[in-house]
């Protein structure tokens, strides 16, 4: 396999979920924003848009509101110093008609691209992310009063990993299972 700079970070990231309680720089947070800001869209639309949540007393409030009842296992998250609430406007052509036609929906998988650019970057500065998607989003539009035209797809915690947090190893399916050229069997 090449050499390269960026393997090494995408083996080391993993889910964080105990958070310490130092605050994360907002150099930090605007940093890994650049990076989310800088991957590639359907039709260059760059639908993606980031609310962050770093004041506790937001935080808390917005957790009140968005892990209830069967979100509540989700908690976890406001120990986190960080939340951001990954936004998308997907653009009418190339997310609406252009996603219909094709039976995707590219405003999401252009949120997947950028939010794992920001996971990577967060990774390479040592910060500690996990993506959920266990919250209410109903709530979380109308905590927020957001226009119908912005779609609310994720959460991301974001912080420094507790002090002696250990990274579970995970297995992966080798390469040969995954992988064919120019032909499937």
């Amino acid at each position: 396999m090449a050499k390269t700079k960026i393997l090494p970070v995408i083996r080391s990231r993993r889910s964080v979920r105990r958070f310490s309680s130092q605050p994360v720089e907002r150099e930090k947070i605007l940093t890994c924003i650049e990076a989310a800001r800088l991957a590639p869209s359907a039709e260059n639309i760059q639908p993606w848009r980031f609310l962050v949540i770093d004041d506790p007393d937001i935080k808390t409030a917005f957790g009140d509101a968005v892990f209830n009842g069967i979100y509540r296992h989700t908690r976890w998250a406001l120990k986190a110093p960080v939340i951001v609430v990954l936004l998308a406007r997907p653009d009418i052509f190339a997310n609406r008609i252009g996603g219909f036609i094709q039976k995707i929906p590219f405003y999401l998988i252009d949120l997947g691209i950028s939010g794992e650019h920001f996971a990577l970057q967060a990774q390479d500065l040592g910060l500690g992310t996990c993506w959920i998607g266990w919250f209410d989003v109903r709530k979380t539009r109308q905590f927020f009063k957001l226009p119908k035209s912005i779609k609310v797809c994720q959460l991301m915690a974001l912080g420094y990993p507790e002090e002696g947090w250990k990274a579970k190893s995970h297995h992966r399916k080798p390469l040969d299972d995954l992988v064919r050229f120019n032909r499937w069997d």
